[in-house]
Order: structure tokens, then sequence, then C-alpha cells
């Protein structure tokens, strides 16, 4: 049989229909609700309400509130994050910028995958720490990320917003003030017809009935005015769970692996409260004046009936009994007026409560992990019908593509027999790699750019195949309609069965090693391109490099034949710099009959969350500077997330990875320097036991740089150098443009071997430091001051002391920035803390 793609909804509908599919079904293990959680879906499925709770980045949601409003009340909760957290710090890789941005979305997928909520993003990019919601609003463009929180609203229609931050200030970091203002002015604006009407041809308008602030609670005590405020224990215990909702939130929250936030499991009283901000104000209940029946819904009484009926007669040892209920409630909801999100959301969940009931199984299964356009796919498609209950598979589809072969689908789906489908299906010439929507476009530094309107708010895209299975079910042979992600299934020997979500590659990826190339003279540095096939018939062309005016690349090009699927080849180009200072881009393409392949394959794994398949654009950064630099051997000591050895080779040197039984007993006298790298001294406890050994190095003539660390319990009393100083927990400097005072422009380490000046601080990216030390003894020198607008000035950046024949820096400007973005004053100013011991502080 040919199969035939055929839409089953509207355009518009289908990321409607993938945003709200079962988390655990978007790449991952398909599953089927347990006997506990299929009667606390029953519940929900009577529930027609619905909560937003606005906040500014991954981890500042309240999880237990969520698992509350989600579990507890049944209703429709989700979590706006205004940002995908890509401004942070990555405690577990080394990815940083819009890859940390990925991790973290799906670190807070699979804490909604816990507590029950559902997942919103906007397309604001966290730039990074912000002390006010002005520059944040600036930064993002406000009336952007106002459209984007009003498309959210009118998209979930929720009857209750709540903030999780006040409009004052009070929550410290401006992204968090300003999540609480656009929330604020996206309530009023949501529904008004005349505010971003383009969203209306999607949407209609809607004004929720209140809007809530979830004040703080601080270590235990009751907020001012408590009396007056609305109040919920989330700490209370849901039986049906066997976990309270302060047990569920630890293990939700504890998914922000990257952030290092694992949590303690809290069992007892937790009251939270609520200010009112805007609407009609409450008495007793954040949701008191809504009616969370199906009486809200026209004609909706009779489905609130059967559902009723049916949650009653649950019996977790037959769950099959309910099945011609369900089917019944099913066909009521056809009867419903078309495009009400509350009765479309309930559809889906009465779907995968029908699943559960009947244990179906269903998946669908690719021959392998990926493919590139123009290839053929097989793809096996697997129910089993675990109930006596009468269901027929009537339809399979696969899409979008082009369908190529495929069996007659018409069949019984009997008591625990499998039922297999197989084609195969090519996928089109010219279809875009699977890559994160929001990274698809050209990002500006407030805002990613996303074309479609019904993808904005998405927290991921749209599978590359999806398989829509229409069952038959019981006698009334009412249509069940289930869409499914294809996805690759594998066996590890050791983890067992695994899924990953299948994903549509460029025909060749194109790798640079390196992310940014200096040039500390004008030498020719080697250039290594990597080519790998994906394409399933040989593909032939040309690799060549681009490159500013004034550099040169040698050869010019290189002609490739790659004659079967996964091949690969490496070329190397020797790149000449011009003469003096300059910087630029490089790019690497191959040229094959016409079309560019510019970009490379990235693979994110990690246990916690799905593997991602990125595919960042083959470039980097080309900087040429006359880098004048002392001794060339270093010891590092990786941090986390750490860039700053790759830097250093860069700039020429000689760079060892010291690990945990070198700080015990390697010779540390053969280095010229020690350098230890970002947050190091909070991440690796083997390090703090062995300081006492790095200041013994100091004192017999060795270099130490540390840098920047937070200011946590294990380094209160910590001897972080060789004389007292005590790091702060908030005195930072966010403005990287903000002016620079040399303290000490005749000191040694500021004009050797490089003449340091207020020059080397421009284009610096995101900020200039963190967490500066607060206290220092007089024995350090601070070398610099900054102050951010309006505020004191800050002299903590960099101290150097001399130790013995030795000298120590602690710095906390933010280098792991600045070396990997290519700043060039920033490898200047590195370069003299790596040779200080070789000419030195004085």
């Amino acid at each position: 049989m040919k199969l035939r793609l055929r839409r089953l909804w509207p355009a518009a509908c289908l990321p409607l229909l993938l945003l709200f599919l079962p988390a655990a079904v978007r790449a991952q293990a398909p599953s089927v609700m347990d006997a506990a959680q299929t009667a606390l879906a029953l519940k929900r499925l009577q529930v027609l309400g619905s909560a937003l709770y606005v906040a500014a980045h991954p981890d500042d949601e309240n999880t237990a509130l969520l698992a509350y409003l989600a579990q507890g009340r049944g209703v429709r909760a989700a979590y706006l994050s205004i940002t995908r957290g890509d401004g942070g710090q990555n405690l577990i890789g080394t990815e940083q910028g819009a890859l940390l941005g990925l991790v973290r979305t799906h670190e807070l997928l699979a804490a909604r995958r816990i507590d029950g909520a559902e997942q919103l993003f906007t397309r604001a990019v966290d730039f990074g720490f912000t002390k006010s919601s002005e520059e944040a609003l600036r930064v993002w463009g406000r009336d952007a990320a106002l459209a984007d929180v009003v498309w959210a609203i009118r998209r979930l229609r929720p009857d209750v917003v709540i903030t999780r931050f006040p409009t004052t200030g009070e929550g410290g970091h401006g992204q968090h003030t300003a999540s609480a203002v656009l929330a604020r002015e996206a309530f009023e604006a949501a529904g008004d017809p005349a505010r971003f009407p383009e969203q209306l041809a999607y949407v209609k308008p809607w004004r929720p009935k209140r809007l809530l602030w979830n004040a703080f609670v601080r270590g235990g005590e009751r907020p001012a005015g408590a009396d007056r405020l609305l109040s919920v224990d989330v700490g209370a215990y849901n039986p049906l769970l066997g976990r309270s909702y302060t047990e569920i939130a630890a293990q939700s929250r504890s998914q922000h692996r990257s952030q290092g936030f694992g949590s303690a499991e809290r069992r007892g009283p937790s009251v939270n409260y609520f200010a009112h901000l805007a609407g009609e104000e409450a008495r007793a209940d954040i949701f008191d004046g809504v009616d969370l029946s199906w009486r809200r819904v026209a004609g909706g009484e009779a489905v609130g009936r059967i559902l009723a009926e049916a949650a009653g007669k649950y019996d977790a040892s037959d769950p099959q009994a309910i099945l011609p209920l369900l089917v019944a409630a099913h066909a009521e909801m056809r009867k419903l007026p078309e495009g009400d999100t509350l009765v479309a959301a309930k559809r889906r969940e009465l779907l995968e409560v029908i699943r559960a009931c009947a244990g179906l199984w269903m998946e669908a299964v690719a021959s392998e992990p990926q493919a590139a356009p123009g290839a053929e796919v097989k793809i096996t498609t697997t129910l089993v019908n675990r109930s006596d209950f009468p269901f027929r598979l009537r339809r399979r589809m696969v899409g979008p593509v082009q369908p190529v072969t495929g069996p007659v689908v018409d069949a019984e789906l009997k008591n625990n027999q499998p039922v297999q489908t197989e084609s195969a299906a090519r996928l089109p010439a010219g279809s875009p790699a699977t890559q994160p929507y929001w990274l698809a476009g050209s990002t500006a530094r407030g805002l990613f750019e996303v074309a479609e309107q019904t993808l904005v708010g998405e927290p991921v895209g749209r599978p590359a195949l999806t398989a829509t299975l229409v069952l038959e079910a019981g006698s009334g042979r009412e249509l069940l309609t289930y869409t499914l992600p294809v996805v690759y299934r594998w066996t590890d020997r050791v983890r067992g069965e695994l899924y990953r979500p299948f994903v549509l590659v460029p025909a060749v990826a194109v790798r640079l090693e390196e992310k940014v190339l200096v040039f500390p003279e004008r030498r020719p540095k080697e250039v290594s391109v990597s080519l790998k096939s994906n394409a399933a018939a040989a593909v032939s062309g040309v690799l060549r490099l681009r490159l500013p005016d004034g550099w040169a690349s040698s050869p010019r090009e290189v002609p490739v034949t790659l004659k079967t699927k996964g091949e690969e080849f490496k070329a190397a180009f020797a790149v000449t710099p011009p003469e003096g200072e300059a910087a630029g881009s490089l790019g690497a393409e191959f040229d094959s009959g016409g079309e560019r392949l510019t970009r490379g394959l990235v693979q994110i794994d990690y246990e916690h969350i799905p593997p991602q398949t990125v595919f960042p654009e083959a470039a980097a950064r080309l900087v040429r500077l006359d880098l004048r630099r002392r001794g060339s051997r270093v010891g590092y000591v990786m941090g986390s997330g750490d860039e700053v050895p790759e830097a250093l080779r860069q700039a020429g040197y000689d760079v060892s990875l010291l690990s945990d039984e070198d700080l015990d007993s390697a010779d540390l006298s053969r280095f010229d320097v020690v350098v230890v790298g970002v947050r190091a001294y909070n991440t690796r406890p083997r390090l703090r036991q062995r300081q006492a050994r790095l200041l013994d190095y100091v004192e017999r003539g060795g270099t130490l740089v540390a840098q920047y660390n937070t200011a946590e319990a294990a380094l209160d009393n910590f001897a972080l150098g060789p004389y007292p100083l005590k790091l702060s927990r908030s005195e930072r400097v966010t403005d990287e443009t903000a002016p620079v005072r040399v303290l000490a422009p005749e000191d040694p380490l500021l004009r050797e071997p490089n003449q340091i000046a207020a020059a080397d601080f421009e284009g610096w990216v995101q900020e200039r430091g963190l967490n500066f030390p607060s206290e220092w003894d007089a024995r350090y020198l601070a070398l610099f001051e900054f102050a951010d607008p309006g505020e004191r000035p800050l002299r903590g950046a960099t101290l150097v002391a001399r130790h013995g024949r030795g000298t120590y820096v602690y710095t906390s400007l933010a280098f792991f920035r600045q070396l990997p973005a290519g700043v060039p004053g920033a490898y200047r100013l590195f370069v003299n803390m790596v040779s200080a011991g070789k000419g030195g502080v004085k």
C-alpha cells in the first residue's frame, strides 16, 4: 500500500498538539501511567481550571506550588520561564550560552515530568546578571517580550496568573523584577484586542480572573500582613501518590543539575502566601469565583457526568472496566465547540487515560538514529493492547515525509498480541536539520529570532518525524487519534534499553576543531577542518575557508569525495594573519553541487535529559594580537564549565590538567604557574584539602592564579590565599562596558610582559566579573576599580600578593567568558597574570 500523508488537524494546531504531548513521549521511553497516576488523571479530567506561574529563569519556579496545583487541585498548571537560562554557568559540563540554554530547557522539562505541570518560554535571551529591570527590558525589547507573555496567556487562557517575584526589585536580579513587570502588563494587555492584534489569527483575547504574587517566605517567617493574604499549605500529603508536594518538589528541583540544585525532601507544613495584584480579589482561595467544573463549557455537563461516573467506578485491579465510559466521554467531547483550549487539553488528557486503562503500548521506532535529506528510513510501529476492550488500528501515517512503501493497515488489537507495521519513508531533499527552533535563526543579544508565530513559547520544536495512529475503539467505532514522535531505540550493556530522538542531519557535517584562533605573532597557524558524510550515496565537493580581508589560507580549497555514509575526512589549512592587530570570523564550508554546507554536529548527552543534537555553524573567531609571554608550562586545575585551558594553549602555553592525585603528589615545581579554574574551590573538595600544598608552592617561588568562586559555607573560613580574604555573595559588576580605573599602573603585573591599559577592557562580553572579594588583608594589592552605573566603586576584582619568593593572584574577572569569546585585552591581562612570577609583582 502506498501510505498517504493526510492532515488530521489544521496546520496551526500542530504545534499546540505537539506542545502538550505527554513529556515522556518526547523522544524518551514510551510510558503508561501506573494505577495511582491513572486515578489522579481521572480526577484531573473533571477539573477545568488553569494557572500560569511566571518567573525569569530555569530554577525560579516554585515546584511545590506547581505540584500542588497540578496534582493536588487537578488544574492545568504551567510555568512560563522568560528565558532559557543561557547566561548562567554549568556545573556538569562545558556547555555555555545557547547550548547551556538547551540543557536547561530539558532540565525544566524533566522537572515538569515530575511535578505534573507544563513548560513555556518566551524568546528572551538570558544575557547574564543585571541589577535593574530597566536594563533587562531594554535589552530584550520591552514590546517584543511583552508580546510573548501576552501570547502565552492567550494560548493557555489561565484563570489565575501568579508571579514569583514582585515588581519592586526585592527579587535581586533585574530579570526577576522584569518578569513580574511583564506579567503585570500582560495581564491587562492579553484581554485587549487592540494589543498585538497579529496574534488574533491564532488565538483570542483573554483576561484571567486575577493576578497574584507568590509572596516571599524567608527563613520560615511569615510575610508582613500574612493574615490578610491568601495561603496554601504546599507541604500537604497526597495519599494517592504517597508523597507530599514538597517531596515531589525536591525531586523536581533536583533536575536542575547544571546549576547544582540538588534539593532535600521536606516533610511537614509549608505555607505559601499570595498577595492580590490585579483583577477580581479572592477571599479564601486562589480560584475563588472560577467555575472549575465542566459547566463552564457550553454542552459540557454531559461530559462531566460521564467522567465523574468513570472516576467513581475506577478499580485499579480492573481498569479496563471503565473504558466504555471513557470512550463515550471522548465522543461527547467531539460535540463541543472547536477551538476551546481547555477542551482540547482535556481531550489529550483523556486519550492518555484511555491508553493507561487499556495498557496500550505504542511506539514508532526508526531503524537508525539519524538520516540526511533524500535518505530512505525504515520505521516500525508497535502497538500492544493489554486489555479485552476491542480496538482496531485503522490508519497509520508517518510525516512529514514522502511515503514510499507500507502494508495495508487494518488490524485488530487482541489482548497482549503485538501488532507491528513497517514502512519505508523518504526524507524530502532540502529538509532542514532538526535544530532547536530558537537556534535556527539569527540571535540578537536580547531575543531569539523565531520566524513562525505558532512556535513562540514552545519548550521544544516539532519532532523530525511523527507517526499518527488512528484507533477504532469499542462497538461505537469511536476514532481515537494518537501522534507519536519517531524515536531510535537501542540497548546499552550497562544502562539497558534506551531511547533518543530521531534527527535529520546535514548530508555532510563540517566541523572546526577550535572556537577561537589566537595568533600571538604573524606566523601561520594550522587550522583543522573535519568532514563527515551522513548521506547514503557518494558526495563530492570542495572544502574551503571563508576569511576576512587581509587573512590568507594555504591551500585555498581542497577537493573531497566522501564515498560512503560515515566516512570522515580531515584537512589542514595554514592560516596566515595580517600585519598588526586584527580580529574577525573564520568559516568553513563544503560546496557540493552549488549547495553550501556549513554546519557541524554536536551531541549533548546527560542521563537526566534526552540526548540532544545541535548543528552549529562551522565558525571560529580570529584574533591577531601582539602577545608577549613568559614561561611555557602551566599546571591547570579544571573548574566547572571551564574552557580557559584551550585559550592558554592558543596563546602558546603547554597546559597540563591536574587530577586530584596530582594535587596530592605531583611535583608542582616543574610548572611556571599553576592556574585554578573557575569555581574549582566550590566543586573540587580535594583542591580545598590540598590548598596548603599550593600555597607552599607559591612560598617556594611559584605563581598561583586563582579564578572566580562563589561564596559558600565551605569557603567561609577557608584560606583561599596566603593572607585573609573574604568573598562577597553579591559584589559584582554586571555592565560589561563599565569604565575601569587602573589603580596600580606602574605595577609590574600591568606592565610586563604586556602593557595593560583601560583599552584592554573594551569588547568584553556579558559582565566584568562576579563575587568580588569584599574584605582582604593589606598585603594584597588591588589592581582595578569598577562600578556599575549609579553604584559605589568596587576594588576586589583582582588582588595580587607576594608570598615568600612567589606570587599569588586572585581574580574575579570573568575570564571564563572573555577568553573563549576571543577578547584581545583579556588575553593580554591573563597572560600577564600567568607570567607574574617571571618578572613578577614587587
